[in-house]
């Protein structure tokens, strides 16, 4: 009977009419937690960037793009929600300006410029009132102490960190391997196990805090 909100997935930033930026994630993991929310009887919001996996029944789907259109899905839906878990891939920077037309070939190097995009963990952190919010952490290195400095610099209650250098897990994976924390101090290592599995254990953990 909760209201759960969560988002999966890549953004798109783009370059030009043909050309764009993004990221490697698959959605896998969230559309995992998605469907493990469903099961337990949750009224799901997931709101997807682009992948290539199979919609979810049952659920409400939100189809996005870009960083901005993630953001206005997410706050469109934060305020009715009992539990978030922003598990998407959201791109931090974005190109500071877009060519309306596509970029021809020259002969030298060509260099863009990024500016900072919406970051949306922190705004809806500072938003948040009854909401129980879970964040991800996907680092290369120092994976506890930057999960736990997001932890707190975003007013979490929990964060799933992994580790996106080990070959078997994580991205395009159908297994991952990951550090649960939360506000409170807990932390739980979960060894290499199913996406599912992982979505599983972390309702448990949400489900003790309700």
């Amino acid at each position: 009977g909760k209201k759960v909100l969560i988002t999966a997935g890549p953004t798109v930033a783009s370059i030009d009419p043909v050309r764009f930026i993004t990221n490697k994630s698959t959605g896998k993991m969230g559309y995992a937690i998605a469907k493990e929310a469903r099961n337990r009887g949750a009224n799901v919001t997931l709101i997807s960037g682009p992948t290539s996996l199979d919609i979810p029944r049952n659920i409400n789907f939100v189809r996005i793009s870009s960083n901005e259109e993630m953001k206005n899905a997410v706050l469109k839906e934060f305020s009715d929600s009992d539990i978030v878990i922003k598990s998407a891939a959201v791109a931090d920077y974005k190109p500071r300006t877009y060519s309306e037309q596509k970029i021809k070939k020259g002969d030298g190097d060509l260099e863009l410029a990024f500016t900072r995009d919406n970051d949306i963990l922190l705004e809806i952190g500072k938003k948040k009132q009854n909401q129980i919010l879970v964040g991800f952490a996907a680092e290369s290195q120092n994976l506890k102490e930057n999960a736990k400095s997001k932890l707190n610099k975003k007013n979490l209650d929990y964060i799933v960190a992994n580790d996106i250098t080990a070959s078997d897990t994580g991205f395009a994976s159908e297994d991952n391997k990951v550090i649960i924390l939360s506000k409170d101090g807990l932390e739980i290592n979960l060894d290499k196990m199913s996406k599912e599995k992982i979505a599983s254990n972390l309702f448990d953990i949400i489900a003790q805090k309700r």
